[in-house]
């Protein structure tokens, strides 16, 4: 039945363009065409769920499978996950307006690397339904961190009839106690937390770059320090494996060694913004715009670097202040008394700062990138998100905004292995070691 309805949602549409080009209407009939069928939506959904399967439509409304772009076989022949994956896609895409969904325990049906994306996706192809999911996957909750969910601790019975139900309703950020995770889950786990919020720009990209690990955001450095150091501190009494990322922000070596030996990484770029912005990203979305617009992407990307490293330049007063109130603090925080020193009995502390002297080095650091146009080397150093540089990459691109290219950057990274690997190599050997 799932693969009829299938069937009679893709035909639907072919008789719809049909209808269209029937009555003279080419315009409404490209514009349909345009919206992907219920196949091509099911194949990126797997695609993207980490299922490398692919079904078409064949003669004699035969449904078949491919992996790989290999022979075709019949989707009576796809393993049980593929398979139920594949039966769950069709039911919520075919399903109507308004529809209330219930899934019960995918878990059992569908592995655990492939539970969270698929229904994250599929839960944002149809936001014109409800969905309930009963599952014993700790993490479905969390991965979807806009989702109530209703945590079911126990029930009485009166003879072989329920007579009530003990629940909690966790919220977003509520910590459930280890006992019941371990109750649950029953294994070990690896988590990377990253600052910001759920929404931020960490989230998205570094769940993409660490498919096989759950991404928590904390709000600020100190904080996923903190979740780091803990977890770390008490690897005896739980499972979860744990690393960190934070935003470079001007750290000394010393520092960012410190980091590293808790287990924290810290970006070799002022703040995850260079990632989305970094050199190499920049040339493929570059490439992909002149594919959809006849554009040369050379040209493509010289404006877009020319008129960011200009816009950088117009913000010389504000980002270079930044810089030299960034170091003027560090080398206070360095000359501070430590406990030893108290301890020797050290008489006095004085602590000076040649600001002038720090400036005259930033200014010329920073006119000396200019003068060279060196994009990479302004986003490793200077906040530029306090500027309008990232928006003039983006109209340079010929893109409409923001929200758009970082959708553009996440799309790359999931259609291009190499992108992937970029990205990950600007991340040192945090790859290696989450996946060793």
């Amino acid at each position: 039945m799932a693969i009829f309805d299938l069937i009679d949602a893709d035909t639907m549409q072919e008789r719809k363009i049909a209808a269209f080009v029937r009555a003279g209407d080419s315009e409404a009939a490209f514009k349909e065409a345009e919206t992907p069928s219920p196949m091509q939506v099911i194949n990126e959904l797997m695609r993207l769920s980490n299922l490398p399967i692919e079904v078409s439509l064949e003669a004699g409304q035969k449904v078949v499978a491919r992996k790989k772009g290999g022979t075709p076989y019949s989707v009576a022949e796809l393993s049980d996950g593929e398979r139920n994956a594949f039966l769950i896609a069709i039911e919520v895409l075919t399903a109507k307006p308004g529809t209330l969904i219930l899934i019960d325990e995918p878990e059992r049906h569908l592995h655990r690397s492939i539970i969270s994306p698929l229904l994250k996706l599929l839960f944002d192809r149809r936001k014109d339904c409800a969905f309930i999911v009963s599952t014993h996957e700790l993490m479905l909750p969390l991965d979807t961190p806009s989702a109530s969910t209703l945590l079911v601790r126990g029930c009485e019975y009166q003879g072989p009839q329920v007579r009530a139900w003990t629940v909690d309703l966790i919220t977003p950020g509520v910590t459930i106690e280890d006992e019941l995770k371990r109750d649950l889950f029953g294994g070990r786990r690896k988590m990377i937390f990253v600052e910001g919020a759920a929404q931020s720009l960490d989230v998205p990209l570094y769940s993409l770059l660490f498919p096989d690990v759950s991404v928590t955001p904390k709000q600020g450095c100190r904080d996923v320090e903190h979740a780091v150091r803990g977890l770390r501190a008490a690897a005896e009494v739980h499972w979860v494996a744990a690393w960190g990322i934070v935003d470079n922000d001007q750290r000394t070596p010393e520092d960012l060694q410190r980091l590293k030996d808790a287990g924290i990484w810290a970006l070799t770029h002022y703040s995850v913004e260079a990632l989305y912005y970094h050199p190499t990203i920049i040339d493929r979305i570059a490439k992909r715009q002149a594919a959809l617009t006849g554009h040369n992407a050379d040209d493509l990307v010289r404006v877009a670097v020319a008129d960011a490293v200009a816009a950088a330049k117009a913000k010389r007063e504000h980002l270079v202040t930044s810089a030299v109130l960034k170091v003027a603090r560090k080398r206070v925080m360095a000359a501070l008394p430590k406990h030893s020193d108290v301890k020797a009995g050290q008489p006095s502390v004085k602590i000076e700062v040649d600001i002038a002297a720090v400036r005259e080095a930033e200014e010329a650091r920073f006119d000396e990138l200019v003068t060279t146009a060196d994009w990479d080397g302004l986003i490793t150093r200077y906040p530029l998100r306090e500027s309008s540089a990232f928006d003039r990459v983006v109209n340079g691109l010929k893109i409409t905004d923001q929200a758009t290219y970082r959708a553009a950057v996440l799309k790359l990274v999931q259609d291009d292995v190499e992108a992937m690997k970029d990205l990950r190599d600007l991340l040192g050997d945090l790859y290696t070691s989450v996946t060793a």
